[in-house]
């Protein structure tokens, strides 16, 4: 694969799991709350509010997104200007808050929650789990029916605000967890259980209470019907990409898509004042443990190319080297992250 056309396509995962169809229900909302400077928007559902009828009535999704949804998105703008975390992907963010960091965790869980609730939603739900999904279902929880059960069990019997989850441990296994208030499994630090979220099921009252009051069983066996097990699967497939599974290698990724695109249209200036924290990032890949389903001689050989060509890379840079010779020792970095990459994605 081309390498332009390989760091762009892996680029997307910054977003994979909250990306969404053009549509016009929150082009309204969008305007007035935020500016294009803010690193974190309020995505389109590509439906109508009251497309998820009679499960979900349109004045409650309305009001979940272009209302409590914004709010979050808006609130989480503010607290990540000027801070490290703006430059962050949604992901990484929920994987490095701290518990105590309150307006991270309470409004970026919101964004990434809403974000993969409204995606993982259909107005048409006659979709099925993909062949590798089913199987997974059916050995994790014995068939369809089991995984439901165990799924509104968890709703049911989450004590006010919060989550319930189907998600993917690092090793591919799937799971059933439920979290309070706006956390996630992502958030590694605080979650009973960490993995990658590919079904959330929304139970706060502000979710259901204008349709079902307090009948939160009847929303929970209603909403069921509108899971879109095709945005599901999607997730499934996403869960086992290197970058969502180990996270130093996501690390590096991020800042080397930084320098790198810049650098193909002749910009040498992210290089230039990041190959500290390019090598920085490759001594901790390069070091740190090595998820064991990429744990092969190829990929140790690579690691260590790279931590050696990243040091090099930030001494020539450091020294006043030429821009011929950065773009050359960028590029054959770049060339050293791609072939881990792809030996990982080959496993």
């Amino acid at each position: 694969m081309h390498k332009r056309t390989f760091l762009k396509q892996s680029g997307l995962l910054a977003g994979a799991a909250i990306l969404f169809p053009s549509g016009w229900a929150s082009l309204v909302a969008q305007t007035r709350l935020f500016s294009p400077d803010d690193p974190f928007k309020l995505p389109e559902l590509g439906y109508a509010y009251d497309a998820l009828e009679p499960y979900i009535d349109a004045r409650t999704m309305e009001i979940h997104h272009a209302r409590h949804h914004a709010g979050y998105v808006r609130k989480l703008n503010t607290a990540v200007k000027g801070t490290p975390y703006a430059e962050l992907p949604l992901r990484q963010l929920m994987r490095r808050l701290a518990p105590s960091d309150t307006a991270l965790r309470n409004n970026g869980g919101g964004h990434y929650n809403h974000s993969l609730f409204w995606k993982i939603l259909a107005p048409s739900a006659d979709t099925e789990p993909s062949p590798n999904l089913m199987e997974a279902i059916q050995k994790h929880f014995g068939s369809m029916e089991g995984l439901k059960e165990t799924m509104l069990k968890a709703a049911k019997t989450r004590f006010g605000s919060g989550w319930a989850w189907l998600a993917a441990d690092a090793e591919g296994r799937l799971f059933v967890t439920s979290t309070a208030n706006q956390d996630n499994p992502m958030m590694r630090q605080v979650a009973d259980q960490s993995g990658y979220p590919i079904l959330g099921i929304d139970v706060w009252e502000h979710a259901y209470y204008l349709k079902y009051q307090n009948r939160r069983g009847d929303y929970l066996e209603a909403v069921w019907n509108a899971v879109n097990w095709e945005a599901v699967s999607e997730q499934y497939g996403i869960s086992s990409h290197p970058f969502i599974v180990w996270e130093t290698l996501d690390e590096f990724h991020n800042i080397m898509a930084a320098t790198f695109h810049p650098l193909e249209e002749g910009d040498l200036q992210p290089i230039k004042s990041r190959s500290g924290e390019l090598a920085a990032a490759a001594k901790r890949l390069a070091k740190g443990h090595i998820p064991a389903r990429f744990d092969e001689t190829g990929v140790q050989d690579n690691l260590k190319a790279l931590r050696k060509d990243s040091a090099a890379l930030h001494k020539l840079v450091k020294n006043g080297g030429s821009d011929e010779a950065i773009t050359k020792g960028l590029n054959a970095l770049h060339e050293v992250f791609h072939r881990i990459v792809g030996a990982c994605m080959e496993e």
